[in-house]
Formats: structure tokens, sequence, C-alpha cells
């Protein structure tokens, strides 16, 4: 099946996630590019689906139950560089630049959490702010006991449970 058909019927499915917006409006803002950059997200187990949309942008976000297959990453290439022993594959923020993409920040993740639960058997990181960053730590969330929690770790800590969620602001046509 194409990823337009994938997404569309995930769109459909999902109404609750994007009220008011047309799948129509979405599908002719689609081009050629942002539907390799969603193809990436759809290959490493995100699901991507439309969370928001305002007059400039449609959102897409990894819409996963738990958070997707690429897991076991540090936060960032300086976390990465700075491991001398088992060092993972790859760090989120690495990834996401590669491919075009954004690293889920607090405010869409508490955005997405309203929609349905998420991560409740694992954790993502997010979008960390320089302060913290800039003293070793990165920030990570999960929703547990019906409650979205967000926290922090070393940034060259990874876990088998823990990954990252990826957006996509696509531009409005």
């Amino acid at each position: 099946m194409n990823l337009l058909t994938v997404l569309e019927e995930r769109f459909r499915s999902h109404m609750h996630r994007h009220q008011n917006i047309a799948w129509e409006e979405v599908v002719r803002s689609i081009d050629d590019a942002l539907l390799a950059k969603l193809q990436i997200m759809e290959d490493s187990g995100g699901e991507p689906d439309v969370i928001y949309g305002d007059e400039r942008f449609f959102t897409f976000c990894d819409c996963s139950e738990q958070t997707p297959a690429r897991r076991s990453f540090c936060y960032d290439q300086e976390a990465l560089d700075k491991r001398k022993h088992n060092k993972p594959e790859d760090s989120a923020l690495a990834f996401c630049e590669r491919h075009g993409l954004s690293l889920c920040d607090l405010e869409t993740y508490q955005l997405l959490q309203t929609y349905e639960d998420f991560d409740t058997k694992t954790s993502s990181w997010i979008l960390t702010p320089p302060s913290i960053r800039k003293l070793g730590g990165a920030m990570f969330a999960d929703k547990r006991y019906g409650v979205v929690w967000n926290y922090h770790n070393g940034a060259d800590s990874y876990f088998s449970s823990r990954g990252f969620r990826c957006l996509l602001q696509v531009p409005r046509s």
C-alpha cells in the first residue's frame, strides 16, 4: 500500500487528533520532498498523523502507541561523541537533523497526550532547553498513572524502552 493511502486511512481513523481539518487540504500540501520525510517517519515505526493545523502549517507527529522503533539512542551528537563505551548507534537529534525532521517538544508532547494515551510503557526524548543541555542533561517524557511526566537524564544515557517522536511541519498550500 502506498504511503499516501496509509496516511489517509490513519487520518480518517483518528479524526479526534485533527478536528476541523480536511484530508483534501492536507494532501494538497504534501510534495515529494515532504512525502519522503513522512516515509522515514513511517519506516521507523512512527505512524505519523496530523495532530495540529493552523493558518500556516499542518503538523505531523509520530503517533505510535509506544515510542517508535528507533530506540536506544542518546539525546544528541555531543552526547554520542562523549560516550567512550557501549555507544548507541545514533542520537535522537542527529537522526532528526539528518532527515529534515524536528524532535517533539514538551508543549507538543502534552498536546499529543490529550488525544490518547501514548508512551505508557516507554518514554520519549523531547527537545531540551539549552540551559539544561549545557549542564549535561536532556529531557524525556512518558505517561504513567494517567499523568504526563517529564524528567531528565544525562544526555548520553540510552535505554531500550526510550525512543523519540518526530515532528514535521507541512506548509499549507
